[in-house]
Order: C-alpha cells, then structure tokens, then sequence
C-alpha cells in the first residue's frame, strides 16, 4: 500500500514536501526524497498510523541504512512540520497552479489524453487512475452467482460485473487471494473485465479447431480460452519466459485445465517459422505500453516516455504479421493491447492491413453481451477507457474471407 500510494500520489506529495522543505527536491538524493515521500503519505493519507509513528519509522529506516546524522535531523523536521500543519494543507484538487487539480501524471502523457479525449475525459482517467482498484474475478462458467453467493455469506462482498457475463467485483477486498473461498478448487481467477472480454472476440470456437494463444503470459486468456474450448478442438499458448511459463502452467493446472492447453517455449515469430500448423483463430495479446491499466500498475506513468510507443510499434507489428502467417483460411485474428495510445492501437491495425490487405475489420460488438455494447468504437474494435469498472483495453477483430484467401 505504500509503494502504491506514493506512486499514485507522487505529484501531490512532492508540492507538500516543497512548501516545508528549504531543500528543492531537484537537489535531493532520491533516497532522501523518497524517504520523505514514505512518511508524508503515511501523514496525510492512512488514517490509522499516528503520525509520530509514520515520523519516527521513516528516519528509523534511513538510519538503519546509515544515512548521515545531518540528513535524518532533516526528514525528522521537516516531517514534523508537514504534520503540525495537516489540517490546513491543500487538498490534491485545489494544490496545483491557479488552484487547479493535481492529476498525478507527468505532462507528455496528460497533454496527449487531452489532445485525444478532450480535457474533461482526461481529467476522469487521471482521477480513476489515482484510486486503488476493486478486485475483479472470473469464474469458470456457470459458477458465477454460486461463487457470489458463498462470498457473501462469509462477510466478503462480491457483486456481480456489469460487462463479462463471468465477472465478479469485490470492492472491498484487501487479502490473500488465495484464502478466498473457491481458490483450491480452481473456480475462478483474477482478471478485469476487458480482458475477459477479448477472449470472446474468438467466438464461436469449432468444434474441431485449432486456437492459438501467441503472447500467453501468465494465462489468463488462455484460461479463458481454455475454459469455453469443445472437447474435440486444441489450443496451443506461447510463451518464451521461463518464469512465466511455469506460473502459467501453475494457474492452469489449479484451474484444472493443463490437460487442454499445450504450452510452447518459443518466441512465437520462431515458432511461426517452425511449424507447419495452421490455426482457426489466434490471440495476439501484445506487450505494450500498458497506458490503459496505470490504476492496477501505478508506475507505469512514471517509466513510460512518448518515445516507447514507436518501439512498442515495431513489436507488435512483427507479432501480428506472424500471426497472420499461421492463420487459416476464414480464419480469425483477434489484436489486443492494454493501451490507450493510437500508435499501439488503430495506427497498429491500419499499418498491418496496408501491407496485409487480406484481413478486414469485423465489427466487435456482434460478438460481445450487449452491456459491452457501448465499449465499441466507431471502427468496431473494442475500446474502453479506463473507468471503476474496467481497465482501458483495444482490440480489434480481423479475419480473412475465403475467396480472399484462396
């Protein structure tokens, strides 16, 4: 919760630190600086701790870590005046220039949201960004409101989501996942609504297909897959991280599905150049700059710059147009990023259909519930921006026709 919060609350604490300090930040170490972080976010923010607790461990810490006596006599003072003062220091919506709100995100990335969305709809993501996010789950069909229903009467609210038809929200939670009822059994997994979203852009699977997860991670699309796939039809996923290939073969395997998914070791531009497989439809759900999911992974704000995304451009491109080489006839191409920028996103689709003008665009609410209806762009790709109840996502549907193809 720490490193969380100052993360999302960076800017806000930086503007406090400054009024009290006759240090500029600028001239502090980044130990220093983010000591005093530490502490005044336990001041202003978490409730419970008593300030002369938040004060006293964070120059506990520093001098455990042999800072100077100079420097810890300085976090000591200038923490104590920042909690002497607290009831009087400006909110996060008032602190900024002009009385203006902090947003909490460096410049490059607002100005870009602004020129996109427009000022007020920046200002929303920013504002859901800066929140701790609700647990979201999805059950293994069928199982939802069973699962609901034991939650609650254990004291753990769970509601059911408003977009996934397997989606469970759990507002309030802050344990272990794994102490929650249903864990061992396998009968759900952590996953937002987006994602469980895109799984569907595959369907209807055939019965005798061959499906292919081409950037599998830790498997939560896979399981998804995984969980709807006929009996009689096969899903490879790959994965070339050795780490994450083990956790993903970890997951399945309490989810009870290892038996359904093949897990291949390799880089799926190696794999494509390997095999002679042709698959009915292929996920490419592809690393990215991550812009849409900053309120479950609050550093990304702070270590993305705007020259990633032409890097992030290349690499998709080449995972696409490698899918697009093991694709069948009449098959399915689904395209999935959890980014917001269009460089990553609609540059990424036109750029491979300019050169692979074969695939056309299929409209993503056909084959989404109705309540996601709304999350289809102009395009018919899939394009929530981040709201409480899902994350920012994009996809797009292509497929090759027959006559095309042949």
């Amino acid at each position: 919760m720490l490193v969380m919060g100052v993360l999302r609350r960076q800017q806000y604490l930086d503007t406090i630190i400054a009024s009290f300090s006759k240090t500029r930040l600028k001239k502090m170490k980044p130990l220093t600086l983010i000591a005093l972080r530490v502490g005044c976010y336990q001041i202003i923010f978490l409730e419970r701790i008593p300030d002369s607790a938040a004060v006293n461990e964070t120059v506990k810490a520093l001098k455990k870590m042999r800072q100077p006596g100079w420097l810890t006599g300085f976090v000591n003072g200038t923490l104590r005046a920042i909690a002497r003062n607290r009831d009087t220091l400006p909110l996060p919506e008032t602190a900024g220039r002009s009385n203006s709100p902090i947003l909490e995100h460096p410049s490059w990335l607002t100005d870009r949201w602004t020129a996109h969305f427009g000022r007020e709809k920046m200002e929303e993501i920013c504002a859901v960004n800066n929140q701790q996010p609700q647990l979201c789950l999805r059950a293994v069909p069928g199982e939802r409101e069973n699962l609901a229903e034991e939650l609650n009467r254990k004291g753990i609210k769970a509601q059911l989501g408003r977009y996934s038809p397997e989606s469970l929200v759990l507002p309030d939670y802050r344990g272990q996942i794994s102490k929650l009822p249903g864990y061992a059994q396998g009968l759900f997994h952590v996953q937002d609504q987006a994602a469980q979203l895109v799984c569907q852009l595959l369907l209807p699977l055939r019965p005798d297909g061959l499906y292919l997860d081409g950037c599998a991670g830790l498997g939560g699309k896979t399981a998804v897959l995984a969980g709807v796939l006929p009996q009689t039809a096969s899903l490879l996923a790959v994965e070339p991280d050795a780490r994450r290939a083990r956790l993903l073969g970890e997951n399945l395997q309490r989810l009870r599905l290892d038996k359904r998914v093949t897990v291949v070791r390799q880089r799926l531009e190696d794999f494509a150049r390997s095999t002679d497989l042709v698959f009915d439809g292929i996920l490419i759900d592809a690393p990215c700059s991550g812009t849409g999911v900053i309120r479950k992974h609050p550093d990304i704000r702070w270590n993305r710059q705007p020259e990633d995304m032409a890097v992030f451009q290349e690499q998709q491109l080449s995972l696409l147009h490698a899918g697009a080489s093991l694709l069948a006839p009449g098959g399915v191409l689904v395209y999935a990023t959890c980014s917001l920028e269009p460089e990553e996103n609609r540059e990424v689709v036109e750029a491979f259909q300019h050169r692979e003008d074969r695939f056309k665009l299929t409209d993503c609410s056909q084959f989404l519930p109705e309540t996601a209806a709304e999350l289809v762009d102009d395009l018919g790709c899939f394009a929530p921006l981040p709201s409480e109840e899902i994350e920012g996502f994009f996809a797009a549907r292509l497929k090759v026709s027959f006559s095309q193809a042949s």
